[in-house]
């Protein structure tokens, strides 16, 4: 069993868990399922925007600890006040360290907020929207076509954008109508080797209407203007700031570099 094969195993059990604790109908009274939704695809297409969805991400299974020192609060905080198109918050906790808390932290900033997480159950796309979600992330390696478009229209009926995340050819065909966007993950989920030549090589195959958006493997300005010649419009990037002492500080100046270019 591989490393991806191992977290949706133990992922099944964990959502088995929730929905003994809180039921459909619980979810659906939460504040946020009445909230007015950001628009993501808005933000990625506003010019006064860096296009960059910035993570917060506090450990991975392939690095560790990457940072536990600093608050949901203050990083989303710069996230917002720098320009990021996007907020990303990792909320699976055993591997990653993250949890639903932190999503709904997020929301402190009138930025889209992207759930992050290994999504196999429609279960947890109700939880998303009840902790401020207002986009779900769906990878192709967990799901089959079909499973991703019942996930995609369910998430659609909430008024919830939808991200899918394919690492090759073939998962091209888990593209449908209810996607938003098609993200192309630079790190290879079976043994975590990044390359953003996955992203160059997939580019021409994404359909013209999803935006596309490059993810992992991004630490330089220069990568950035790479990407986006080739067709990429957004740029989901949170291990290069969060591996540093202040990943606001350090938002900060990627994104005074990369006004400059």
């Amino acid at each position: 069993m591989n490393l991806l094969e191992t977290i949706v195993a133990h992922k099944k059990k964990e959502v088995a868990k929730h929905k003994s604790e809180m039921s459909i109908s619980e979810l659906e009274k939460a504040k946020y399922f009445l909230h007015e939704p950001l628009s993501l695809k808005k933000f990625l297409l506003d010019p006064a925007k860096t296009g960059i969805i910035a993570e917060f991400k506090r450990k991975s299974p392939s690095k560790g600890i990457i940072n536990n020192r600093v608050t949901v609060e203050e990083v989303t905080t710069a996230y917002a006040k720098y320009g990021a198109s996007g907020i990303s918050v990792l909320t699976d906790h055993d591997f990653f360290g993250g949890s639903l808390s932190d999503l709904m932290a997020a929301t402190i900033n009138e930025v889209p907020l992207l759930r992050k997480d290994f999504m196999v159950d429609a279960y947890q796309v109700f939880e998303a929207k009840a902790y401020g979600a207002e986009v779900i992330l769906l990878i192709a390696a967990c799901l089959t076509p079909a499973e991703v478009k019942k996930m995609a229209a369910l998430a659609k009926s909430m008024r919830m954008e939808v991200l899918l995340e394919i690492h090759n050819t073939e998962e091209l065909n888990h593209i449908c109508d209810e996607v938003d966007f098609v993200g192309v993950n630079n790190r290879n989920l079976k043994t975590f080797e990044v390359s953003i030549d996955t992203s160059l090589d997939l580019i021409n195959k994404i359909p013209s209407e999803k935006l596309a958006i490059a993810e992992s493997g991004i630490s330089t300005v220069d990568t950035i203007v790479t990407l986006r010649n080739a067709g990429f419009r957004g740029f989901l990037i949170g291990e290069n700031f969060m591996k540093q002492i202040s990943p606001s500080i350090a938002f900060a100046d990627f994104v005074n570099q990369l006004k400059a270019t």
